[in-house]
């Protein structure tokens, strides 16, 4: 591989308690020695926090970039003050920030998750129910001949 190649990170906002985020670690870290040197992250609560704290742990070792793809200015307002607090510092830790609308509206997870789809090469996704803006992201992410890798872990 030469040049750029992006991985799109999408999954479940709720993990079960004995979910394996070293599992994730693991597969992070083998899609960067594959050459993946840019992760687009959609700083939702759950998978995409955690998969976001990985990399930014895999940073020290690699030189990859990091893009938070932010929904909506605000996105985190409405979380609880614990996960508000992860959430802005993990975000001052990226190396860049795209805000994709500047307010919410009906529709605007959806299409930060097709924005995110749209530029990746990858799309890497803990996925595991047939509903939900996960599933809808892995289903357009293959619509769209993007190749998908499925977390596999523990959980």
């Amino acid at each position: 591989m030469s040049g750029i190649f992006c991985c799109a990170l999408s999954g479940h906002r709720d993990l079960p308690e004995d979910f394996d985020g070293n599992a994730v670690y693991d597969d992070l870290e083998q899609i960067i020695r594959e050459g993946y040197t840019e992760f687009l992250c959609g700083m939702a609560k759950g998978f995409d926090l955690l998969a976001l704290q990985c990399l930014l742990d895999l940073k020290r070792r690699y030189h990859v970039r990091v893009v938070a793809c932010i929904p909506f200015r605000g996105q985190e307002k409405h979380y609880p003050p614990k996960e508000r607090e992860i959430y802005r510092e993990l975000l001052e830790r990226c190396d860049e920030t795209r805000v994709l609308s500047e307010g919410y509206f009906n529709g605007c997870f959806l299409a930060r998750d097709r924005y995110m789809a749209d530029e990746c090469d990858l799309l890497y996704a803990y996925c595991i129910r047939t509903k939900g803006g996960t599933a809808y992201t892995v289903r357009y992410a293959i619509s769209r001949g993007k190749e998908v890798r499925l977390y596999r872990g523990g959980a």
